[in-house]
Order: structure tokens, then C-alpha cells, then sequence
């Protein structure tokens, strides 16, 4: 082989490596890939800033949510509230969806997907369709584009939204992406969605805070609710953000996250439907008379039944109990009266002794 035809064959090599789309980790971290199924899938939340004036219905619609009831629980929304709801411009919808992690990087699984239409580009698609949500590379690289320049009208796309599944300092968290706003910071995000900025600096490995920039996309993890639900459960996964509500066990119990609620989770029949039942189990708890989001009290004692999850035809529950009377108080007296005989000690006993052997 010549040179000239060498020249030409690194020429064409070069080409073909600048058509590739990028190989850099989609999504946020997610170390949990490596676990359990279960530990590896989880809700997410996307704060979706919509360019335009639209209705809830076409939020539903472009980020494949399957029930409208969905985005109603992630934004505390009344379940009445109708499909042609008004979503103002500049105005964010907390949308969820499920995340799934791999190779160290969760993305929603799969979903959305978008139709390509006359005039679209991929960063048009990132940008303004899905308000920096991601950036076309993810698009590109997600579904295996050699020219991010070259999409075709009614081309189905996969758009990767950012997500994790990891708890944060040890709790279980609602992972939301959060698009940063002009003007904005990070003590100001911190502030608005209750959470340290220690915390957010250290999983969006943020090395300067005046690097922030307008259109990023942050990692926001937001408390959520304890729960009783089992690992052997299908929802297993399943967590609420305060303010929220969702529906599981298809779509028989409705559980809601309230910090009020000393940040339990808080479960009950939905009344709605089954999806894949053709009726809904019991829902009594064994041994016992109470049924689900029910309670019974005693003098110190509040026991409730609990929901612990599901599997394929039955729901499970749990008897949890609650002390509600302050900590014992024979240990506060005891303790009240020792600090009490010590400084009787010291303020009568120990200046006699003294005088005493002064004299």
C-alpha cells in the first residue's frame, strides 16, 4: 500500500470516528446497577419546564405517561383535576417516570419516546421539546445515531431523561431532575426543595458553585416517606416524595407521603379499578381486625395497619406500632433527682467541709 492510499485510509478512519456517537455515561450516578433487580429500578421525578402554554394531557402525551392520575400525585393535584388543565409557559410539571440504573448511570427505562417531526434537529429536541432535560449527545448516543445530524420525519426516538435510584446519606430518596434556572444557585436550591447544599455539591460533583450555569440539569434528591413494604414485594421500589401520592398494587391502594405524618408512608384503598385484577384482594391485616390505613389506640399506643407491598395475587400488610406517650419518666426522675443530690452536695455540704478545715 502507498502512501497516498494509507493517507486516505486514516482519512476515511478519522470519518468514521467522528460520525460515532459519544461513549460518555448517560444520566446521573447510580451505583444501586449492581444490586438487587429490584435496587436497580425505582420512581423518578423530571421537572419538565414547559416552552409553551399546553394542557396537562399533552405532558401525559409526550413523556408517555400512562395515567394522567400519575403526574396529578407528583405535582399533589386533585385526582379531579381534568386532562385540558392549563400548564402555563415557563411553567414546570413534575413528571415521573420509571428510572432504571446500569453500568453505574440511571436513565428512564425506555421511555419517553418521540416521533420526529418536519423541522426537527436533535438539539432542538433536547432543548425546546424537552427543556434541557438532556442534551442531544444523550439522544445520539442512546440510540445508536452515527450522524446526529441526520434524523428522519416520523423516526421514533428514545429520549434517556436523568434519573438515579441510590439512597443519599443513608435514606431513601425521590431522585428529580431539576433544570437550573437564570439566576438561580445553589443555596437558592438547596433552600426551595429542602435539602443541603453539602449534599447537592457532593452527588452532582459540583467543583465551583459560581460554575452553575442557566439550562444544567441537577440531581435533587428529595425525602421521602418510610414505608413497611417488603423486598419480596413487586413494588419493592416503590418511593414517595413529600407532598405526593401514588397508586400501586395496580391501582388498588393509594399511598401518600406527608411530612406532617412524622415522614411515614401512608397507605389505603384507592377504590379505583384494578388494571390487571378483575377485583381487588383483602386488604384485612392477618391476626387482626384492621384493614389497610386502619388504626387503633391505647393509652401510649397507636397500631396501624400497614401496607407491606404485593405480589401476584395478594396484597400485602403489616401491624405497625407506634409509641405516641413522651420517653418514661421514672428514668428523667431518677436522673433529675441524682442531678438534684449532686448539687445539693456541692452547694451546702462541700463549703461546710471547707470551714471545717479552715478551723
Amino acid at each position: 500500500m502507498g502512501s497516498s492510499e494509507a493517507a486516505l485510509l486514516l482519512l476515511l478512519l478519522l470519518l468514521l470516528c467522528s460520525l460515532l456517537p459519544p461513549s460518555t455515561p448517560l444520566g446521573f450516578n447510580c451505583s444501586n446497577s449492581s444490586s438487587s433487580a429490584a435496587a436497580a429500578t425505582c420512581l423518578s421525578i423530571a421537572g419538565y419546564v414547559s416552552p409553551n402554554a399546553t394542557t396537562l394531557a399533552a405532558v401525559q402525551a409526550l413523556f408517555g405517561v400512562k395515567h394522567l392520575r400519575s403526574i396529578l400525585g407528583a405535582n399533589n393535584l386533585p385526582l379531579s383535576t381534568p386532562p385540558n388543565a392549563t400548564v402555563g409557559a415557563q411553567q414546570t410539571v413534575a413528571v415521573p417516570f420509571n428510572c432504571s440504573c446500569s453500568n453505574g448511570t440511571g436513565v428512564s427505562n425506555r421511555r419517553p419516546v418521540y416521533t420526529v417531526r418536519s423541522g426537527d434537529g436533535l438539539d432542538h429536541i433536547a432543548r425546546e421539546v424537552f427543556s434541557n432535560l438532556l442534551v442531544y449527545q444523550d439522544i445520539q448516543q442512546a440510540n445508536g445515531l452515527p450522524n446526529a445530524s441526520f434524523i428522519v420525519v416520523g423516526q421514533k426516538l428514545w429520549v434517556p431523561l436523568p434519573c438515579s435510584c441510590d439512597d443519599v446519606d443513608g435514606q431513601e430518596v425521590v431522585h428529580y431532575a431539576h433544570v437550573v434556572a437564570a439566576g438561580s444557585s445553589v443555596a437558592a436550591i438547596a433552600t426551595e426543595f429542602n435539602v443541603s447544599q453539602s449534599t447537592l455539591i457532593a452527588i452532582n460533583g459540583i467543583a465551583d458553585v459560581q460554575s452553575l450555569q442557566a439550562g444544567q440539569v441537577l440531581d435533587v434528591p428529595l425525602e421521602a416517606c418510610a414505608s413497611a413494604i417488603r423486598n419480596d414485594s413487586l413494588d419493592s421500589y416503590l418511593r414517595v416524595a413529600n407532598g405526593n401520592y401514588v397508586f400501586t398494587a395496580n391501582n388498588c391502594v393509594m399511598c401518600t407521603c406527608d411530612a406532617a405524618n412524622n415522614w411515614t408512608l401512608h397507605c389505603q384503598p384507592s377504590q379505583l379499578k384494578p388494571s390487571n385484577w378483575s377485583l381487588c384482594p383483602s386488604m384485612q391485616c392477618e391476626g387482626s381486625n384492621l384493614y389497610l390505613g386502619n388504626s387503633t389506640s391505647t393509652s401510649c399506643n397507636r397500631t396501624t395497619c400497614a401496607y407491606a407491598g404485593y405480589t401476584n395475587q395478594t396484597i400485602l400488610t403489616a401491624l405497625v406500632t407506634d409509641t405516641t406517650c413522651p420517653v418514661s419518666n421514672s428514668f428523667a426522675m431518677k436522673d433529675s433527682f441524682r442531678a438534684f443530690s449532686w448539687n445539693f452536695f456541692l452547694i451546702l455540704i462541700l463549703p461546710l467541709l471547707s470551714f471545717h478545715h479552715i478551723q
